[in-house]
């Protein structure tokens, strides 16, 4: 089969690979689309040590099962794989499960390829005429959905009025949509990328602006869907008291937070790492029924043209939040 292989730090090939093989308990999938997420783009750069080269990434995947019993199911992949029985995975948090495994990282090949195989659990049927360049934004609106379903948990009643959101890749436009299918309507999205402001000046249902342009203003919740020293520094200064602040993003960095101000204010800082499998179906579901919008928030490429995809993003020349790669 083919697929888009790292191979060093900014280096890919689109090449000929051992075509993957399905396990007893797994079914073989054919990728029709798949995202570049911001973990795919640290590994490219080679700043992750959990994605060693040579290595085929992309997590974010939908397509054609072509074995067994569902042969022809068209679906969305749950790409974390977890072992179902731990503590963690017995209280319904299988994103804590010890021995959790994610497509893309070892010993896991990833979906940037023409097959990638999958437990049937880690599947979601797609209603007819939902299509797939759609349906690969499963993973990442999977991750917001998580992160705002535990902010609105913590938050008291009463600091739900508005929200800001930090980054508008697609983690953080996906965090926008559900803010608002969660009932949250004053939302501000802030991106420092002026091409990516303009491309979403379109939107009605929220606020895009510089970072500069805040003005002052401050929110009660604070979605971090960058995670550098410089955003966790921004929502330290402009969350309310008695706020929440989501901290997503996984940009680098080890400061940025004004601990005192939040103690002596009592902000609530929560961490959030991928999903549940019940988050995943419910953000799915909130997918096939239009909640989350039109979900045109998307370049689509060939797989073929990775490399140079990924150095389009590297170098901020790409305008949608999310560029989806297809196989030739």
């Amino acid at each position: 089969m083919k697929a888009l292989v790292y191979t060093g730090p900014e280096e890919m090939e689109y090449r000929d690979v051992a075509d993957a093989v399905p396990t007893a308990d797994h079914h073989l999938i054919q990728i029709s689309s798949v995202g570049i997420c911001g973990s795919d783009m640290h590994a490219f750069l080679g700043h992750d040590d959990r994605r060693p080269a040579p290595l085929i990434l992309g997590h974010e995947g939908a397509g054609t099962v072509v074995d067994g019993p569902l042969d022809g199911m068209r679906v969305t992949i749950n790409p974390l794989v977890t072992c179902r029985h731990c503590p963690a995975c017995a209280a319904g948090r299988e994103n804590l499960c010890s021995s959790r495994q994610i497509i893309s990282m070892p010993p896991r090949e990833g979906a940037f390829a023409q097959f990638v195989a999958m437990p049937k659990e880690n599947l979601v049927q797609l209603p007819d005429g939902f299509d797939f360049v759609r349906a690969s934004l499963a993973e990442p609106i999977s991750v917001s959905w998580h992160a705002i379903r535990l902010g609105l948990q913590n938050a008291y009643q009463d600091m739900r009025e508005n929200a800001l959101v930090l980054g508008a890749g697609a983690i953080g436009v996906a965090a926008v949509y559900c803010l608002l299918a969660q009932g949250v309507r004053d939302i501000t999205l802030v991106d420092s990328n002026a091409r990516r402001r303009t491309y979403l000046s379109k939107e009605k249902d929220y606020t895009v602006l510089a970072p500069e342009k805040i003005d002052g203003k401050y929110f009660d919740i604070v979605v971090d869907a960058v995670g550098v020293n410089a955003t966790r520094a921004s929502a330290a200064l402009v969350v309310n008291p008695g706020g929440v602040i989501l901290h997503i993003g996984l940009g680098g960095g080890n400061s940025g937070l004004d601990i005192r101000r939040m103690t002596l204010q009592e902000v609530t800082f929560i961490g959030t790492y991928t999903y549940t499998a019940q988050d995943f179906r419910e953000a799915c579901s909130c997918m096939f029924d239009g909640r989350l919008g039109a979900l045109d928030w998307t370049d689509v490429r060939p797989m073929s043209e990775g490399l140079s995809v990924f150095r389009e993003i590297l170098d901020g020349r790409v305008s949608a939040p999310k560029i989806i790669l297809q196989p030739d």
